[in-house]
């Protein structure tokens, strides 16, 4: 069974895809079931909310009200009735006549049916109520999706604005001066690794073009789509000439001199993790030093996750058309971050709903297409929540507050500089004043500094990891204390992080653990990391695995992160096994295909070939436990000697392997300790 989906089907049951595209059936009953599947492939083709369509998927329930499903499966017969009644009832029980994608996929042992319905260029539809004795007398409705719901547009308040609609969105349309060979294979099929679709497996381009919904027919020949340029051509700035972000730092206000500036171009996947990388380290040089051991930031100029809110809006809500020839812009001020895309916001959103505690109300997204594969990616939030994301980003950092402002011609999201930024200069000086071997002359600038500024808790950490130093772990702890009492809630737990850090090194353990334990409700998600780490060097992978997951996202963009949490698991994994309870080894299960998933991103990130290599590994010991085929464990440890060839204990590893599956022995060892 061959999926010809474009998406891994695992993504529909795991939240990666928004509930408004999404409709669930634990059964499949024509009489019931086939009705209702009928009027949401009618609502998906409508796509009223310009989503790019959606899915229905017969053979899971939805477990509870959180969201959680369940895989109750169909029998092969269920699959084959389903797909004939349906494609029977679109084809005749649609107007204009429509037939959605149907793809029998096998999740967790069981079939079930997965219809796709894509954003229809032939609409509006309207399908009947029902079906049965009274179906010639069923009445025909427009069906739409308001939000999980399926509802009859009409009834609703919705039919003039469906029938308005129009046209197919932009970037779904044909690119008529384009030819199928400006799509480049190879970059369709790195996505569909990435993504994990079984649709990488169809040898057929064209096939997987058009199963992706990336090319047309129009003339007697495939036709690129625009999404299809923007996202699978070598350079999408031929056709649409906005198509390119460029990045600028001023050194003084909108008349400073401009002291750097890159442009960023290629298919927009390319285009946002390099841009978004030099911006990572831009927002993070001059308060953080990269080194791979925990180290608290304080806090940082402008915080990575509004500032990836900020870029992946504009590029993914900004226009491509060929008339709209400015790029998305990136303006690095001192004391701020402009972001601006062009035109203005799509019809409807106003400035109130862009105010901290407001709704944005359901307008029509300007890019469907874009944003299904930009959030297929990971590079996209949910539906709507990138505004909250912002203002959530930057108040766990202390910043201020982002701004929004247009008009009808542009769109510009500002970010704000964290209130400490003039405590950079102290640091500076400082870290100048070491360099140069003027230790007393930077103690003391620090010293004065935090003096005038004890709220400021980069100043706060500075002091103590250099009264530390010093080895006055009395004056460090008189200064955390000190902070701890005055300062706000979410700045606390990153100098906690550093004090825990001071006494590690000063093997004060027992203090550490109470002060990591004590601050844990308090740390944002980049600080979670941080005391995620502190955590395992206290041998505590129980509170290490709370950090992480209390981290969320922020887990999913460092190599190190993603790699400790992983191995946190892999401890958590023997803990359960030494319980010897057959519970245990369920959850022991659980918890190494866990730090699998986990440990196959690692090496795909932008990481030293030394965290590659025991990513790698790991990724060997933690299959060799799940007993994968030799051949899978081989290439890991293959991987991981390539990248370290003279780390010898790889090899001594791989070595043993093979000779306890020459000799056929229980390979539930393994997983050295």
């Amino acid at each position: 069974m061959t999926s010809i989906l474009p998406i891994n089907v695992a993504d529909l049951l795991n939240g990666r895809t928004e509930s408004a595209r999404l409709e669930f059936k634990a059964s499949w009953d024509a009489k019931t079931t086939g009705p209702q599947v009928v009027r949401t492939v009618c609502a998906f083709a409508n796509d009223f909310q310009s989503l790019g369509g959606g899915y229905v998927v017969i053979g899971v329930a939805e477990a509870d009200g959180a969201g959680k499903k369940r895989v109750t499966g169909l029998s092969e017969q269920d699959v084959d009735k389903a797909q004939r009644w349906l494609r029977g009832r679109c084809k005749g029980g649609i107007q204009p006549s429509y037939t959605p994608v149907f793809s029998p996929e096998m999740i967790e042992g069981h079939n079930v049916l997965v219809v796709r319905a894509a954003a229809s260029q032939d609409g509006p539809h309207r399908a009947r109520e029902g079906y049965g004795r009274d179906e010639q007398e069923a009445r025909w409705r427009f069906w739409i999706r308001v939000g999980t719901e399926t509802v009859d547009a009409e009834a609703n308040g919705h039919l003039t604005a469906l029938l308005e609609k129009g046209a197919l969105p932009w970037d779904n349309q044909a690119a008529q001066t384009a030819q199928l060979d400006d799509l480049r294979e190879a970059t369709v099929r790195e996505y569909l690794h990435d993504v994990r679709s079984a649709l990488r497996e169809q040898p057929d381009a064209a096939t997987v073009y058009r199963h992706m919904g990336i090319t047309v027919p129009a003339n007697n020949h495939e036709t690129p789509r625009n999404v299809g340029l923007l996202f699978f051509s070598d350079d999408p700035q031929r056709w649409f000439a906005g198509a390119r972000i460029v990045v600028a730092q001023f050194a003084g206000d909108r008349a400073g001199e401009v002291q750097n500036e890159r442009t960023f171009r290629g298919p927009l996947p390319a285009q946002l993790r390099n841009c978004l990388h030099h911006l990572e380290g831009r927002a993070h040089s001059h308060v953080q030093k990269q080194r791979e051991q925990s180290q608290v930031r304080g806090w940082v100029s402008y915080p990575l996750p509004a500032l990836r809110e900020a870029v992946v809006n504009a590029v993914y809500h900004r226009s491509y058309r060929p008339e709209i020839m400015e790029p998305t812009k990136i303006c690095l001020y001192p004391d701020r971050v402009e972001v601006i895309s062009y035109p203005g916001p799509v019809p409807g959103l106003e400035q109130r709903h862009l105010a901290p505690d407001a709704s944005i109300p359901p307008v029509g997204a300007r890019n469907p297409r874009v944003g299904e594969f930009l959030k297929s990616l990971g590079l996209a939030e949910g539906w709507r929540t990138g505004v909250p994301n912002m203002y959530r980003a930057m108040a766990e950092n202390g910043s201020p507050q982002p701004r929004f402002d247009f008009d009808a011609g542009w769109f510009r999201a500002t970010l704000p500089a964290h209130p400490e930024h003039a405590a950079v200069s102290a640091l500076q000086d400082a870290a100048y004043l070491h360099t140069v071997g003027s230790e007393e002359d930077a103690f003391r600038r620090i010293r004065e500094a935090w003096s005038a500024n004890e709220n400021s808790a980069a100043l706060t950490a500075e002091l103590m990891l250099r009264s530390a130093e010093r080895d006055d772990l009395d004056a460090a702890q008189r200064v955390f204390e000190r902070f701890r009492n005055a300062a706000p809630d979410t700045a606390i737990a990153n100098v906690s992080n550093t004090w825990v850090e001071i006494l590690l090194n000063h093997d004060r353990a027992d203090d550490a653990r109470r002060i990591l334990i004590e601050t844990s409700r308090n740390a944002s998600a980049r600080d979670a990391v941080d005391a995620a780490i502190l955590a395992r060097r206290l041998r505590e992978p129980r509170l290490a695995h709370a950090y992480f997951l209390q981290a969320g996202d922020a887990v999913q963009m460092d190599a190190r992160a993603l790699h400790e949490f992983a191995q946190t698991k892999m401890e958590m994994a023997r803990g359960a096994m030494d319980e010897h309870q057959h519970p245990s080894r369920a959850v022991n299960l659980g918890l190494l295909m866990e730090a699998r998933q986990l440990l196959e991103r690692v090496p795909q990130m932008n990481a030293s070939a030394t965290r590659r290599a025991r990513a790698w590994r790991d990724l060997a010991r933690v299959r060799i436990s799940l007993r994968s085929p030799a051949n899978e464990v081989e290439a890991a440890f293959g991987n991981a000697i390539d990248l370290l060839p003279t780390e010898a204990r790889f090899q001594e590893e791989l070595q043993q392997f093979r000779d306890n599956a020459r000799r056929g022995r229980d390979r539930d060892g393994g997983m050295t300790r």
